[in-house]
């Protein structure tokens, strides 16, 4: 884990200096007020977004607690980071952690912190990442095959690319990207790298392309490949059952979690996690009264008994919310 310095250039609001490189970091916070009221602030609170990305969210936060309140903002990205230090400067209250939200237990341990009371979690890429070509997250722009949003790991997408086995490739883009033709692009990917590596993100939408047969939808054919391969190169979806809990039990008595979500395996993890955290009955029909301790082992309560969906409004103002689900809990 690093704590970065306090410190980064900046050429204006939106344009900040990191090493050299100029960020256009534009960032529009998905269902900002519905994430905020979700939180229920309390003004001498600690809070933590753990995923900091443009710091939307974190600014909003930030404002609602007083100069005794605490907001820790994590991001596994540094440039991520950076931005975000120089939008929330103005404040003297808040703890930059280059971690990931993952290891929330860890990072609160590491600042002697015990409990918070309140965590939101904004889950998949940001803008920023997907708008940045050379981060090769995007189908869209020219790129190498990277897709890391930790810089310093090892591995990318042009590892996962090259070096996974045809069977691997397909089933990582059918289980993660949901893609009905997943074992014809793998095999495409797998032909085309018998003559040469596979270096950039237009490559890839090349093979893709002459994969996939024509079909009438509005989607990009390599829209769901690109997702599955971003998915597997940030290990998104297997430790977040496990993260959801991590964060219930960082929480305080009355404290809330929220989680934006942005596609079905994302959502289904959290909802599975907040299902198991409430504590289900498995005593048999017909029992006047509960035997199993269910009520017992019962960690909160959920408070979206379906998710929040954006407005209207929202999704026209913001593509990028069309697919977004919040989800609250709160901790007894």
């Amino acid at each position: 884990m690093v704590f970065l310095p306090t410190v980064c250039a900046t050429y204006g609001f939106f344009n900040i200096l990191y090493e050299g490189k100029n960020l256009d970091f534009n960032h529009k916070p998905v269902m900002l007020c519905e994430c905020i009221q979700g939180l229920n602030i309390k003004p001498d609170g600690i809070y933590v977004d753990g995923t900091l990305g443009g710091a939307g969210h974190s600014t909003e936060i930030a404002n609602r607690i007083s100069e005794k309140g605490l907001l820790i903002g994590i991001d596994r990205d540094e440039e991520a980071i950076c931005v975000a230090k120089e939008r929330l400067s103005k404040f003297d209250n808040i703890k930059f952690v280059n971690d990931n939200h993952d290891n929330i237990k860890s990072i609160l341990t590491n600042l002697n912190i015990d409990s918070v009371d309140g965590i939101l979690l904004d889950l998949g890429v940001s803008s920023y990442q997907l708008d940045e070509g050379k981060r090769g997250f995007s189908y869209m722009n020219s790129g190498n095959l990277d897709m890391r949003m930790d810089q310093n790991q090892d591995l990318t997408a042009k590892d996962v690319v090259n070096n996974y086995s045809e069977e691997h490739l397909a089933n990582i883009i059918y289980e993660y990207g949901e893609e009905k033709f997943s074992r014809l692009i793998a095999r495409k990917i797998v032909k085309y790298r018998e003559n040469k590596v596979i270096e950039t993100t237009d490559e890839l939408v090349r093979i893709i392309e002459n994969a996939v047969p024509n079909r009438n939808s509005n989607g990009h054919p390599a829209k769901r490949t690109f997702q599955a391969i971003r998915i597997e190169v940030n290990n998104e979806i297997k430790p977040l059952y496990n993260t959801v809990i991590d964060c219930i039990d960082s929480l305080k008595s009355g404290g809330r979690l929220c989680i934006l979500t942005f596609h079905s395996l994302e959502d289904r993890a959290v909802k599975m996690a907040f299902n198991d955290s409430i504590g289900k009955c498995i005593c048999p029909p017909g029992l006047p009264y509960c035997v199993c301790g269910a009520k017992e082992k019962t960690k909160g309560k959920i408070i979206t008994k379906k998710p929040i969906l954006p407005s209207l409004e929202e999704i026209n103002e913001n593509s990028r919310s069309k697919s977004a689900k919040l989800r609250i809990f709160e901790k007894i």
